[in-house]
């Protein structure tokens, strides 16, 4: 059997075993030993261990467990009503300004918690109630908060942006900052349609709620500072330099936990358990995918299936953006059944060399590919985002909530068309603040 026929063999042994609903990780485990033994004999077995963990044997990979503290550190505290409730308060007199406040307080909710659906329940059980209130469809309330919550894994600081970098061993603070202006564009984005629909819809925007004093909008600030200069601080120092991925997200955690602590109270030792409690099985579980897909990496190595695969693709003659097109198509269709680290870990490390050989920006491809990881997120039938929404909106049926999600999908596919003709977009500010990359 030839390496390619392995491949596809390969492929659909995991979709079978994966749709099984077994956990991914060992999911990846099984279909890679089996295939092992079938091919290599149970001599392979010997060196299952030390793939393993050399999977893991990665000191950036600290960064991981230490920004998911920080996530879960802000997740379980009152910031993400802080946050809402500062941004309406600025907004409130501007049309369209509630809008505004629920995809900017789900953006820097994100970047903080590194959660789609932790920045989904937390913004979506204020947002979603008042936009309801003031008139705005429910499509609109619920759809906006759904896809607001997926700009975590591309405004920094993302694990998402952090396992990218790992896999493929590309700069994680480069990757950080190609993802910045991406994401500002995409949240600007998701703002005009929403602002677009609404007045399409027949909402007037002539309603402007209750208005606030200067004071009033200053005594919320302090307990939302500290935690947008710790996301600033987090980005200077990757990129200045100053601090390595693992330093800066163990400050950062550091910091966080101590804002936490002193602005919200949140210092009981059954609270801060809570804490670490949440983070270790998040970790565990990603850390446990990572270390499954090493081992899936090396199956497919050590029977020459990714060198036969980048082979014919090489081969192929066709046009470079047709490849890019096949290849989003290909990350697209991933994305609506495996997370996005599942993804990354399998399958970054055979696409970057072919992106490489057809001449596209390692870190540009790095945006896009997050782009497509994020509409899985909004898409069935994984769709964690629609399921969070639908628990907070339950009289609000899961049609509804999909419909209301597929114009940001479209958006995001528009945000990726953009990037395709403008890349600018995604390497002119890592080349400005970090010099030119060396691929």
């Amino acid at each position: 059997m030839t390496p390619l026929a392995i491949g596809i063999l390969i492929a659909l042994t995991t979709v079978i075993v994966l749709a099984c609903g077994i956990p991914i990780a060992l999911g990846l485990g099984l279909v890679s030993t089996l295939f092992l033994v079938i091919y290599d004999g149970f001599g392979s077995l010997d060196i299952l261990a030390d793939t393993i963990f050399a999977g893991i044997a990665e000191f950036s990979l600290v960064s991981i467990p230490m920004f998911i503290v920080m996530g879960a550190a802000v997740a379980s505290s009152p910031a993400g009503k802080d946050l809402y409730e500062a941004l309406d308060r600025w907004l409130n007199r501007i049309p369209g300004g509630l809008i505004m406040s629920n995809i900017g307080a789900c953006a820097i909710f994100a970047a903080l918690s590194g959660s789609s659906p932790a920045t989904c329940a937390a913004i979506g059980k204020m947002g979603i109630p008042e936009m309801r209130k003031r008139g705005y469809p429910d499509g609109l309330a619920t759809g906006s908060i759904a896809a607001g919550g997926t700009l975590g894994i591309l405004i920094p600081p993302s694990v998402t942006m952090i396992v990218y970098g790992i896999a493929t061993e590309t700069s994680i603070g480069r990757l950080f900052i190609a993802g910045l202006l991406p994401g500002l564009m995409l949240t600007g984005l998701f703002v005009a349609w929403s602002l677009y629909t609404a007045w399409r819809n027949g909402f007037t925007f002539d309603f402007t709620g209750q208005g606030f004093t200067l004071k009033q909008k200053l005594e919320v600030m302090p307990r939302v500072l500290p935690f947008l200069f710790i996301i600033a601080g987090v980005l200077f120092v990757l990129y200045g330099g100053v601090a390595t991925p693992s330093e800066a997200a163990g400050v950062a955690a550091l910091f966080v936990l101590i804002l936490v602590a002193f602005i919200y109270k949140v210092w009981q030792p059954a609270k801060i358990w809570a804490i670490i409690n949440s983070s270790m099985k998040e970790s565990v579980m990603i850390m446990m995918i990572i270390a499954a897909s090493a081992l899936f990496a090396y199956t497919l190595s050590s029977l020459y299936v990714t060198q036969s695969v980048a082979e014919y693709i090489a081969t192929l003659d066709v046009n470079r953006w047709v490849l890019m097109a096949l290849i989003n198509l290909f990350l697209l269709v991933a994305g609506f059944f495996l997370p996005p680290v599942a993804v990354i870990v399998m399958t970054a490390p055979i696409l970057l060399p072919i992106i490489e050989t057809v001449g596209f920006d390692p870190y540009w491809f790095a945006v896009i590919f997050t782009i497509n990881m994020e509409i899985g997120l909004i898409t069935p039938p994984v769709g964690l985002n629609l399921y969070v929404i639908n628990g907070i909106a339950p009289d609000v049926p899961l049609t509804t909530v999909l419909k209301g999600s597929i114009p940001y999908v479209l958006c995001m596919v528009l945000a990726i068309i953009i990037l395709c003709i403008f890349p600018e977009i995604a390497t002119w500010l890592p080349t400005a603040l970090m010099g030119q990359a060396i691929f």
